[in-house]
């Protein structure tokens, strides 16, 4: 019975210290040059920083486990936003594979293209995938939280910056049911837009 007690401290250890870890922003950023992002075919508008808004999105695209996978995902979604949606590059700030990665997409120094009207105070994060019934893997869930405090720390994002689905600022699905469900019970969370 010792061993138990001290085997399942032992675990609750751990799980703290991945929480704290995981809560300090301390997240992996695979940069536009690694997953081999396209030039953008404009000059970009500059952020004016630090914003007041995070929006939540899903990209109703395919979900990716792996890094190649998810930096072939980007490309993908890179290409369509480029061609068919008319964009100068990706539309979100940064994406989020069930890998556990953080990708950048436009990052923090240009605005996003997700929400007419609102895209100069806000910060988009993109989950690759359909997020309707299921919830991102933990590691996506965990990556994503992780890079909210690092655009805090790193003063990108005010302290009392809000935090928005997709379907708050645009007619979509965005970011599906389940996550929208999800990030309602996240810090800063807001339905007052």
């Amino acid at each position: 019975m010792i061993f138990k007690g001290k085997l399942c401290l032992w675990l609750c250890l751990v799980a703290t210290f991945c929480f704290i870890r995981d809560i300090k922003g301390e997240t992996s950023i695979v940069t536009r040059k690694e997953w081999n992002a396209k030039p953008t075919t404009a000059e970009m508008t500059p952020l004016e920083l630090p914003v007041s808004r995070i929006i939540v999105a899903h990209t109703a695209g395919n979900e990716c486990s792996r890094k190649e996978a998810c930096s072939q995902e980007m490309r993908i979604i890179q290409n369509f936003h480029m061609t068919k949606g008319a964009y100068d590059d990706i539309a979100y700030n940064y994406l989020v594979g069930n890998d556990g990665n953080v990708y950048e997409g436009r990052g923090w120094r240009f605005q996003g293209a997700i929400a007419r009207g609102i895209n100069a105070g806000s910060i988009s994060i993109a989950f690759m995938g359909v997020f309707t019934k299921n919830l991102p893997s933990l590691e996506a869930l965990n990556a994503a939280k992780s890079l909210i405090v690092k655009l805090q720390t790193d003063q990108k994002l005010k302290e009392d910056y809000k935090l928005f689905g997709h379907r708050q600022m645009s007619p979509t699905l965005s970011p599906g049911d389940a996550l929208y469900a999800e990030i309602q019970k996240w810090p800063k969370w807001s339905n007052d837009i």
